[in-house]
């Protein structure tokens, strides 16, 4: 089956003007997630290491969208990046976590690089922790307070030759529990959605195989897209989710139930 993935779907969820920071939003679902965003009418900023390519995205969506160059791998950076969204954004009202690297991709876990472990550790957990950090005081002063993180299905069939990122992902779900009691307090929602393996750039490397075991695997027999995902992500940036917090929510077909 051909998807298209080029187009964004329609959506009666409104952001009009709200203010969203996203990370890893230059390109793959990031960049989903930022098109949808700004056309339900929020002020999007992105935040990412690929300058190049989140100037263009952001650029070519015009005055309601903007660019900041982060490194979750930098805790200095993400203080300054994350000052210099909010002076732009003029406030915050939802931060999605999305920004993540893989690096240990086709490793078991006895031919691991601890090296490799500590990257994917430091960017995926650390560095949602620490954007979370930095943008909490901000949420705090939005009467619609959302944090968004990013999961992976994976943690939950435990994919084999993939444990730094597996592990890595399943400490967000964890962290997004822990957040959600902490964060309460101040009127925010903490939600975590966990994608199957969805055909974006940074999932190329992915052997033939993998993807036809998620094809196979799923209720819905088809290639997931980006633009899967972008209804849900919506839906918990709005107002209708008011009252959802520290979840989980898998958007994969159906190849695994949660």
């Amino acid at each position: 089956m051909d998807i298209d993935m080029t187009t964004q779907p329609h959506s009666s969820i409104h952001l009009q003007d709200k203010r969203v920071l996203i990370t890893g939003g230059a390109r793959g679902l990031g960049a989903s997630f930022v098109r949808s965003v700004h056309a339900a009418g929020a002020r999007v900023c992105i935040a990412d290491r690929l300058i190049e390519e989140g100037q263009a995205l952001a650029q070519a969506l015009g005055e309601r969208a903007h660019f900041v160059h982060l490194d979750l791998a930098d805790p200095h950076a993400i203080t300054a990046g994350v000052e210099r969204a909010v002076d732009w954004l003029g406030g915050l009202d939802g931060l999605v976590n999305n920004g993540a690297i893989t690096n240990s991709g086709g490793k078991a876990f006895d031919e691991l690089d601890p090296l490799v472990w500590d990257q994917v550790m430091t960017v995926n957990v650390k560095g949602a922790w620490l954007m979370t950090r930095a943008c909490s005081p901000h949420l705090q002063h939005s009467a619609h307070g959302r944090v968004v993180n990013l999961a992976s299905d994976t943690t939950l069939w435990g994919a084999p030759r993939l444990m730094a990122y597996v592990a890595s992902k399943g400490a967000i779900v964890a962290m997004t529990r822990s957040l959600a009691r902490e964060m309460g307090a101040h009127g925010i929602t903490v939600n975590a959605i966990a994608p199957g393996l969805t055909e974006v750039e940074a999932t190329r490397y992915v052997p033939a195989e993998r993807h036809e075991h998620y094809l196979k695997g799923r209720s819905i027999q088809r290639p997931q897209v980006p633009q899967d995902i972008d209804g849900l992500m919506l839906f918990l940036l709005s107002d209708w989710s008011d009252f959802i917090s520290g979840q989980l929510i898998a958007v994969n077909g159906g190849f695994v139930f949660n």
